[in-house]
């Protein structure tokens, strides 16, 4: 037997009560692809940087940058693309811009995945 062949049920069978119960709490297409989208922003390293040194306390962009390593430009375009996900907010400052996370659902997010990927011992 292959590999990939012991993940699959070896007969095809249905269980209509399991199927009903299934597509009876399917999430709508739109919000699965928000979902999907949310989580794609969250796979990038640079932003789980960017919100994990958020998670601390707001920050100017200046002080992210130094933080990370990265210039500006670069923790700017990242800080876009977190807020227009929501992810962050931020203020203005004089000629400062100053960056928060924007919930505290980001760090129930942020949290949630560190106790998932450190479970079992694997962390």
């Amino acid at each position: 037997m292959k590999a990939t062949e012991k993940d699959i049920c070896e007969e095809r069978c249905f269980h209509p009560q399991a199927i009903c119960l299934a597509r009876a709490g399917m999430l709508e297409d739109r919000t699965i692809q928000e979902l999907a989208e949310m989580f794609k922003i969250l796979g990038d390293p640079t932003r789980i940087k960017i919100l994990h040194a958020l998670s601390k306390q707001e920050l100017c962009v200046c002080d992210i940058a130094e933080t990370l390593g990265m210039n500006q430009s670069a923790v700017s375009h990242q800080l876009r693309t977190l807020r227009s996900a929501r992810l962050v907010k931020f203020r203005k400052e004089g000629k400062e811009a100053w960056y928060s996370l924007d919930d505290d659902h980001v760090i129930t997010l942020m949290c949630q995945g560190l106790e998932h990927i450190s479970h079992d011992g694997r962390r």
